[in-house]
């Protein structure tokens, strides 16, 4: 791979993704037990990039704070985009510090080696601006790709139809001409969509797609990192050691004899699980997590610091982090209606999701497709339906 140098775009807060994006940006929410940006960063160095440019914004110590100058001996450098207007405009931040031929990927999206070596080799062959293509059933969320004989000819953004297979997988190779293209594109509500240079660039140019099938997944709404961790545990792209097929646990993790750890599950550093607890399947705890005697979670994702007492149940839930359940709380499993801002979607499958440091008393009950804003307090014995806006004490 002869391009050594990626833009990783990693400024965006991810509002749909609210109560979990209040106190850090997307890029830094769990992918199983580590931030989804951390596995961009593994797919980039493995493909061969020997310098990570990262453009930040929104919480950005965040990013800067765990990364530190380097991951794994490959050094970052950071640029921020002040005003969160457009990805064209954040790409258009990395311009004084790269003026050579460039991976560009989203942050906060999960990609491996293979499909950034080969746009790249496409890119290498062509000299001409290359995007991967990833076939998806649900191309309305996404901007779809006519692609022919390795040219694409249109890019559709967020088509109605159901005319399409192809969407836009978000990896690019691009020469700095890119940045000019930029400038030039006409603002759209105040911003610069990548997106709109592509498509007036088509008009004049060819663009390369490269059609690939590996790891692609995207966490668009809270329940999406239920099946961003899934995707994880399948491939078994963990921090942890696995023990036996499908259990990865850290070695500092304290497990009771009597636990029953149901795979797939991967357990993190420092956590603690007591006798009679079922963790598992499709279920992924951080760093210093404690789970009580006799407590359930299925399917569910638990980031670092949450504590789950004696007699608890969680099904398909998400945690922030310092998160604390006591005795006897239940939440049940979808499906649900969820309120993401103004639009309910309906029938998703989500028990809750309960944002950083919320504190939640004993014997209480979530209905099935609440948000939890962060710093909320439940009193003992509630019934809790629909979301809970942050820092809110729930009483009797």
């Amino acid at each position: 791979m002869e391009v050594d140098t990626a833009v990783v775009l990693a400024a965006g807060e991810g509002t749909r993704l609210r109560p979990l994006t209040q106190n850090r940006p997307k890029p830094m929410l769990p992918a199983g037990n580590r931030p989804i940006l951390e596995h961009v960063f593994d797919a980039l160095v493995d493909a061969g990039v020997e310098r990570l440019v990262t453009v930040i914004g929104y919480k950005r110590d965040r990013v800067q704070d765990y990364f530190g100058p380097t991951y794994r001996g490959v050094p970052i450098t950071y640029v921020t985009q002040h005003k969160q207007l457009g990805s064209g405009h954040a790409l258009l931040q990395a311009r004084s510090v790269v003026d050579g031929p460039m991976i560009v990927v989203n942050g906060d999206r999960l990609i491996d080696a293979p499909t950034v070596e080969a746009v790249a080799d496409m890119f290498s062959k062509t000299d001409g601006p290359t995007i991967s293509v990833v076939e998806h059933q649900d191309v309305s969320q996404y901007g779809a790709v006519e692609l022919h004989d390795g040219v694409i000819s249109d890019l559709i953004e967020k088509p109605r139809e159901d005319d399409y297979r192809l969407i836009n997988g978000g990896v690019y190779a691009f020469s700095a001409e890119i940045f000019d293209l930029i400038e030039e594109t006409p603002r759209q509500a105040g911003e610069l969509a990548l997106t709109d240079t592509l498509a007036d660039y088509i008009e004049h140019a060819q663009i390369y797609g490269v059609e690939v099938g590996g790891l692609w997944v995207d966490a668009t709404y809270p329940w999406d990192l239920l099946t961003v961790a899934q995707e994880v545990l399948t491939r078994g792209r963990l921090e942890t050691n696995l023990q036996c097929d499908q259990v990865w646990t850290a070695d500092s993790a304290q497990i009771h004899a009597e636990a029953v750890l149901q795979g797939p599950v991967a357990v993190g550093p420092d956590c603690e699980i007591g006798p009679q607890a079922v963790i598992g399947p499709d279920t992924v705890l951080g760093a210093n997590v404690t789970v009580g005697a006799n407590t359930v979670i299925q399917r569910s994702v638990l980031d670092a610091d949450t504590r789950v007492n004696s007699g608890s149940t969680l099904l398909d839930t998400v945690t922030g982090q310092d998160v604390h359940i006591s005795s006897g709380s239940i939440v049940p499993s979808g499906p649900a209606d969820v309120q993401v801002g103004s639009t309910v979607f309906e029938d998703q499958q989500l028990g809750a999701v309960i944002a950083d440091r919320v504190d939640i008393g004993s014997s209480v009950t979530i209905i099935p497709g609440s948000l939890i804003g962060p710093n909320a307090t439940l009193t003992d014995g509630l019934t809790v339906r629909g979301n809970v806006s942050a820092r809110t004490e729930v009483t009797h």
